[in-house]
């Protein structure tokens, strides 16, 4: 008895007009190849994924305020709200236990507090401080990035100390040195200065090896732009409606893509051991660019911005939340190794399911 007859079209053309010579195919092509088979089911679609994101890329951005028990919301930022000290390690630990392995933390002083030249950040006891001490105690092993940059902290809500109308660089850099020392006695574990003056990183660390803190990070802000994205930010740690001018001077211009690796070379030969780009989605090719130039740990910065277009959008309905996680994992394919968000502690729990 025989078997089933099995029919071979010629190599190259369509079993069903083999007969037609016009129906040759290349190999490679459509019918031969189809794309869609590698996208017919879940299995075969986690198996050829390029990229992936997980709890392990996140940083989540906490925002710190004076007061007990509060968790002040962040009208600009839906979700978003400030802790004070005595609570934020507990929202620390909820990351933790969700498997976010950083924390960001950004203060909101009181404008009591508030000087030219930023003397609040110097204190040992202020916000940032204090916020570091009461997490080390109770979430140790959760890493802490401190923001080093004045603007929190002085009256006119520029990065830097002014002149006049001028921020003057290298006097500012002299006090973000003591602000990073300030922040590494407390326990941070990576100093991530934002400010954008020239040298500041090697001067940090210089200062940190000086003072035997060699084994403290420096994520620099090397590719930060002048942003209108920055808005709800402001909002969140109260120097919108304090801040004169504008930060053209020392943050960089929008328009510019190769200056952003001059600044990311500059701050690798300083000593830095990441760097990041700022903001995040309008600027997925530098991202690209700096990763393939340099292959250093690269992070992005997803800003409140963007949080509050997102977040607002899907809260009204105008978009699925599938869009949050769609969003880190587009930073994750431009090249980012992780990405500082607003979104860290929603995601993770996504990403657990």
């Amino acid at each position: 008895m025989s078997g089933p007859k099995i029919v071979t079209p010629p190599f190259g053309r369509s079993k069903q007009t083999q007969d037609s010579p016009a129906a040759t195919e290349t190999p490679g092509r459509y019918p031969t190849t189809r794309m869609r088979r590698n996208r017919r089911d879940d299995s075969v679609r986690r198996l050829v994924a390029e990229n992936s994101l997980s709890v392990d890329d996140l940083i989540w951005t906490i925002f710190v305020v004076d007061g007990e028990n509060e968790r002040v919301p962040v009208d600009s930022m839906p979700g978003v709200v400030r802790y004070t000290t005595d609570v934020i390690a507990e929202a620390v630990n909820e990351a933790y236990e969700l498997g976010i392995p950083a924390v960001g933390l950004f203060p909101f002083t009181d404008p009591d507090r508030k000087t030219p030249d930023g003397a609040e950040s110097l204190k040992p006891d202020n916000l940032v401080c204090t916020a570091i001490r009461n997490i080390k105690e109770q979430v140790p092993d959760m890493m802490v990035v401190c923001d080093v940059a004045l603007d929190p902290y002085t009256t006119h809500g520029h990065d830097g100390v002014m002149d006049g109308e001028t921020i003057l660089n290298d006097e500012t850099v002299e006090i973000l040195v003591q602000q990073a020392l300030n922040q590494a006695e407390a326990g941070c574990d990576t100093i991530s200065p934002s400010d954008m003056m020239d040298g500041r990183v090697g001067a940090i660390r210089q200062a940190l090896d000086a003072n035997g803190y060699d084994d403290v990070r420096i994520m620099a802000y090397s590719a930060k732009y002048a942003s209108g994205f920055y808005g709800p930010f402001r909002d969140a740690i109260g120097t919108k409606a304090a801040l004169i001018g504008d930060k053209r001077t020392y943050q960089m211009d929008p328009a510019n893509s190769d200056e952003a690796l001059r600044e990311i070379a500059l701050d690798i030969q300083e000593g830095a051991d990441m760097v990041m780009v700022k903001p995040g989605m309008p600027y997925l090719d530098i991202v690209r660019r700096v990763k393939d130039s340099f292959g250093m740990p690269t992070f992005v910065y997803q800003v409140s911005g963007e949080y509050a277009m997102i977040k607002g959008a899907v809260e009204r309905g105008w978009l699925d939340e599938k869009v949050i996680l769609e969003s880190l994992l587009g930073f994750k394919r431009a090249g980012a190794d992780g990405v500082l968000t607003y979104f860290a502690v929603e995601a993770a729990k996504k990403l657990k399911g």
